[in-house]
């Protein structure tokens, strides 16, 4: 149903990445990324559509992220990219369309945005009793159920007086369901050209996309509820050190409880800028969280690959996401890139571990001996090297092993060979 729905959406994004790639002429779609006059009549004529629909379409594609702008420019979501190998792509553009349902239908034009406002946040009571319901409900009933949500919002946003206390206010009265009405026949237009609902005939029933739509968010909700270490409002950087200390399966149920929490762009954001700061236990925890993400992550980690201290997790991330089994993905990665990674997760372990761990940390080497070990860590130029060369020499139980260590940390510290 998802694919059916977005089909269209998808036509026209994929016309546009092959139409309106940079160097073609007549590639800039239009500012703010809708579409120019030109373009659309352009479409028009090479999709066989009207220009009205042209528009609709691409507006559709842009809500679903089949279509990322940036600043005056759009091109191709990765949505698009995995649109015929990744069936959760799809979906995920459906919910993205699903969310903002207040965006894909004219509003009224005579109703204060204040008005609007209310009801779109009272809307998700009125979507949850529709799917509690599991059939069709009658206008009148929903309308009922938002005038008494609407009042809840009022009577929430009432704010308490400092100064004299004044006279008692009289309760708040319900608020007349006609003033609403066409707000609600407008909501309910919207979100039936989303595909979330049928409506006419005086009623109102989920589709099964809806129905699933609505169960996923409360889901969400009820996951968002369920931190289990209480890190839920916490940063980023604040909850990764949070979980350090967690299992593996504790720690990625704190991470979807996180990200529940969270829109998946700002979500990933707040990651990326965790992982460059310079914790290394950290950094390797917030790529944790990304592959808990997922897809939606492939730009953000993809865009810093080029970034030295990230490379190695994102280059893993990225052969993961492709893939690759998890103990294989260590190929993707060059000898130089390899040996950073060792020294980036034997900082990490100098700092948060047992000095035993970081011993054994020397069997994960891809270097056959300490020496070449040694060798190869003075070469990539980790800003960490001299700190865990130490620390390793400190914890390493072999007199003469540790001794060529601090050697070679006492090198790197002056520079010598």
């Amino acid at each position: 149903m998802a694919r059916t729905g977005l089909s269209d959406a998808a036509r026209v994004a994929r016309w546009a990445d092959a139409a309106l790639r940079p160097g073609r002429d007549g590639a800039n779609p239009g500012g703010k990324g809708a579409l120019s006059d030109a373009t659309a009549e352009r479409a028009a004529a090479d999709l066989g559509l009207t220009p009205v629909q042209a528009r609709a379409d691409w507006d559709t594609a842009r809500l679903a992220g089949l279509i990322e702008v940036h600043g005056d420019s759009a091109r191709p979501g990765w949505r698009l990219r995995a649109w015929s190998r990744d069936d959760s792509a799809v979906l995920r553009g459906w919910v993205a369309l699903f969310d903002a349902w207040s965006l894909a239908y004219p509003e009224p034009v005579d109703r204060e945005p204040a008005a609007v406002a209310e009801v779109v946040s009272a809307m998700p009571q009125v979507l949850s009793f529709l799917q509690l319901s599991a059939g069709p409900v009658p206008v009148d009933q929903l309308l009922d159920l938002l005038g008494q949500r609407v009042t809840e919002l009022r009577t929430e946003r009432c704010e308490i007086s400092y100064g004299p206390a004044p006279e008692p206010a009289p309760e708040p009265a319900e608020i007349p369901d006609a003033p609403l009405a066409p707000l609600l026949d407008w909501a309910l237009h919207a979100l039936a050209s989303v595909g979330a609902l049928t409506y006419g005939e005086g009623q109102a029933t989920l589709t099964p996309l809806g129905s699933w739509a609505v169960w996923v968010k409360l889901e969400q909700i009820c996951v968002a509820a369920q931190s289990p270490a209480g890190n839920i409002e916490q940063s980023a950087e604040d909850m990764l050190r949070g979980c350090a200390q967690l299992r593996p399966n504790a720690a990625r149920a704190e991470y979807r409880a996180w990200l529940a929490a969270r829109t998946v762009g700002s979500a990933v954001t707040e990651l990326i800028a965790a992982a460059r700061g310079e914790d290394a236990l950290t950094r390797g925890l917030a790529f944790e969280a990304l592959r808990v993400v997922g897809a939606p992550a492939e730009p953000d980690v993809r865009a810093v690959v080029e970034d030295t201290p990230l490379r190695p997790y994102a280059l893993l991330w990225l052969a993961e996401h492709d893939g690759h089994d998890p103990e294989d993905a260590h190929e993707v990665l060059t000898r130089a890139e390899s040996t950073w990674l060792w020294v980036d997760t034997a900082a990490a372990v100098a700092d948060h571990g047992e000095a035993p761990l970081l011993v054994r940390h020397l069997e994960s080497a891809v270097q056959p001996t300490v020496p070449a070990l040694l060798d190869e860590v003075r070469e990539v130029g980790h800003p960490r090297t001299v700190q865990v060369l130490v620390a390793l020499a400190a914890a390493h139980p072999d007199p003469a092993l540790a001794k060529a260590v601090r050697r070679a940390a006492f090198q790197v510290h002056t520079g010598g060979s």
